[in-house]
């Protein structure tokens, strides 16, 4: 048994392996022709040969960033409110709606973001623009789809990965500890603070980092409301773009040399996701060491 876990575990790093030189491979011709030029430039030109995804790049991290920044509070508090509820009727609803929102198609996520967030967040959205138009975040008018509508979207699909994994990382915590900081006085919210949250932080770490990777790889829903524009922005309310809907964009009418540029950003992308993860690993293999 021992073996044939050892081998799964070598098959992932060869499939993962396999993966980056495929890509290599296959962007080749694009990373001699425009090495670090393509993640510095804008232009994506396949007329006149010219490409390059830094607007991709900045749509992708911000939108997730901002996914996160809004899902994470939500999510962990949800989270601890279903360890320390006691079973009932709204714990079992509650439970599940998440499990409903997680198995829901990104697709449908992107027409609900069309057809309902947008028309229900413009005025609201529009006022901002007037209100607090000095900062750059805010400094454009609101057209509708944007990266910040994207963002928003975002947040709801990470969601479900947020709460189902944290919540079972705050299940797991040996019950001794809650007993015995129960029996010193200490109050439940109490021990859930201080006590069961220090010690799932492994568990809800890995549960952020692969919402995460959710956020900076989703494809479908986030390409309905971005707007797909290829122009660097601070303002969230402005159109914007990520890798992941690039490619799904210009996949499919794409030339040869298009092709190779494509595979090259699937390369970024690849290597943002692993720039993302392993710090947080390596805090993780310390953690554990200590």
């Amino acid at each position: 048994m021992r073996f044939w876990t050892k081998i799964s575990a070598l098959g992932i790093v060869i499939l993962l392996l396999a993966l980056v030189l495929q890509l290599l491979w296959a962007g080749r011709g694009a990373i001699g022709d425009y090495g670090w030029r393509f993640l510095l430039h804008a232009v994506w030109n396949p007329v006149r040969g010219e490409f390059g995804i830094l607007p991709r790049i900045y749509g992708t991290i911000v939108t997730s960033l901002l996914a996160l920044l809004l899902a994470v509070p939500f999510g962990l508090a949800t989270a601890l409110w279903l360890a320390a509820a006691p079973f009932g009727l709204l714990r079992t609803i509650v439970n599940i709606a998440i499990e409903l929102l997680a198995a829901i198609p990104s697709v449908v996520y992107g027409l609900w973001g069309i057809f309902v967030l947008i028309p229900w967040l413009t005025p609201y959205l529009q006022w901002l623009h007037r209100h607090w138009g000095w900062l750059p975040f805010f400094a454009t008018p609101f057209p509708g789809r944007s990266l910040l509508v994207a963002a928003l979207v975002l947040a709801v699909m990470i969601l479900p990965t947020i709460v189902a994994l944290s919540r079972v990382a705050l299940t797991n915590v040996p019950r001794e500890l809650v007993w015995g900081a129960l029996a010193l006085g200490v109050t439940p919210w109490e021990v859930l603070f201080f006590v069961v949250l220090p010690c799932s932080q492994g568990g809800i770490r890995a549960a952020i980092l692969l919402a995460l990777g959710r956020a900076l790889g989703e494809t479908m829903a986030v390409t309905m409301v971005i707007g797909n524009s290829n122009s660097l922005s601070l303002s969230w309310l402005a159109p914007a773009d990520t890798i992941a809907s690039l490619l799904a964009n210009n996949f499919a009418e794409a030339g040869d040399q298009e092709v190779a540029a494509l595979m090259y950003a699937a390369l970024v992308l690849l290597i943002i996701s692993l720039a993302v993860n392993l710090p947080a690993e390596l805090s993780n293999t310390s953690l554990d060491g200590d």
